[in-house]
């Protein structure tokens, strides 16, 4: 198992750790639902230096991405973040992840689990363009800053300028004498993608990534740095006692709550784009991308399985890969489900045949040996509040 640059400070806190995606987590410091509690009502913070970073630079990085990606990133302007899918030819799902543009190219965020494999993938698509890619994700630390206080916790407490930020977008900041700067295009930024290790961690160690997104329905920011700077960040924001530090369990009801999907369980290379419900992030009218033909088959022709959500009529709890019934017999399986610490209900996400998946359809969720009768709703157990 991997540990991230903060592991013993998690150590430190009391925090419960388990393996998550190759890397000893913190699961949960005190109680899940207090941590849960302090994001949508204040501020908590995560630590994500599991999650992995790929950088994409050379003539063609704008091709190769339009040709990997779903999303549509032609002519956007530094600074902006989209997300989407790499998809393999068959419209399964490679991973889900972030593009950034940024002054040096591409910053890719893939998932933790994934890094390997996502990395063997991308550098079998290489031939043909005139691009260079590189795996920082043993270089760079990652913090997850969320809810209603975190703009006044990044801005007062780490004294970084975010308040100009929109709904995904990113800007680069750049250390000197001390103080982290803004600058439009940061110097040596380019040496993030030079061949020369020593000259890519300079540049790693000289620049702070901040930008605002999340996985929580919350407001929230993110902090991509070296592993010292992600320490020293982490250390001041435990001191100021202004946000409560949080693991990966409040991480998984946060992200749940609000319909955003997690790979593994509502995406995978079974489950397409399409079936999960985010065509929104497939722009089929782009030209060319991997998948694109398959996916646009499954458009025309309809898919065979869709993710919904399910609202329970009792307080059971439906766990991923429990059998969904109706007439008689198996049509999905539960892909996570909890009872919802906002909202206080037994709900879950299911992967259901498509004749099952409109809204207000019965269905069951076989438990064990019983079954709990429940009705297909909104995969939006509760209401987002992103700052757009």
């Amino acid at each position: 198992m991997k540990e991230t640059c903060l592991y013993e400070k998690h150590v430190a806190l009391g925090a419960q750790m388990s393996p998550f995606g190759g890397f000893m987590m913190p699961i949960v410091y005190t109680d899940i639902a207090d941590e849960h509690r302090a994001v949508r009502e204040h501020c908590g913070v995560f630590d994500v230096s599991h999650m992995g970073e790929v950088i994409v630079t050379g003539r063609d990085a704008e091709r190769w991405v339009q040709h990997v990606f779903t999303n549509d990133v032609a002519g956007a302007p530094v600074g902006k973040i989209f997300y989407g899918m790499m998809c393999y030819d068959d419209g399964g799902t490679v991973d889900d992840l972030l593009v950034y543009v940024m002054s040096f190219g591409y910053l890719l965020v893939i998932n933790a689990a994934n890094i390997d494999k996502d990395w063997m993938w991308m550098n079998e698509q290489l031939e043909g363009f005139d691009v260079s890619i590189f795996n920082l994700s043993d270089q760079m630390g990652q913090l997850a800053i969320q809810g209603p206080e975190a703009e006044a916790v990044v801005e007062e407490v780490l004294g970084l300028g975010c308040k100009e930020l929109k709904f995904y977008t990113t800007k680069t900041l750049v250390k000197e004498e001390g103080r982290w700067i803004d600058k439009v295009v940061p110097e040596g930024a380019s040496a993030m993608g030079d061949e020369r290790c020593s000259t890519r961690q300079k540049a790693i160690d000289n620049h702070l990534i901040v930008s605002r997104t999340g996985y929580t329905g919350e407001d929230g920011f993110e902090l991509y740095g070296s592993h010292e700077h992600i320490r020293h960040a982490w250390e001041m924001l435990m001191a100021s006692g202004r946000c409560k530090p949080c693991g990966l369990g409040c991480r998984d009801t946060l992200r749940f709550e609000v319909g955003l999907p997690l790979y593994g369980d509502e995406l995978s290379a079974e489950i397409t784009p399409l079936m999960a419900g985010l065509g929104i992030f497939v722009k089929l009218d782009k030209p060319e991308f991997i998948g694109r033909e398959a996916l646009l088959r499954q458009k025309s022709e309809g898919v065979p399985k869709k993710l919904v959500g399910i609202e329970l009529q009792s307080k059971a709890i439906a766990r991923h890969g429990y059998p969904v019934m109706a007439d008689g017999r198996q049509v999905g399986e539960v892909t996570t489900g909890y009872r919802t610490i906002s909202t206080d209900k037994s709900v879950c996400m299911a992967l259901v045949e498509t004749p099952y998946a409109a809204l207000g359809t019965p269905l069951e969720v076989q438990i064990r040996r019983k079954t709990a009768p429940g009705t297909v709703v909104k995969k939006k157990f509760y209401e987002k509040h992103y700052k757009k």
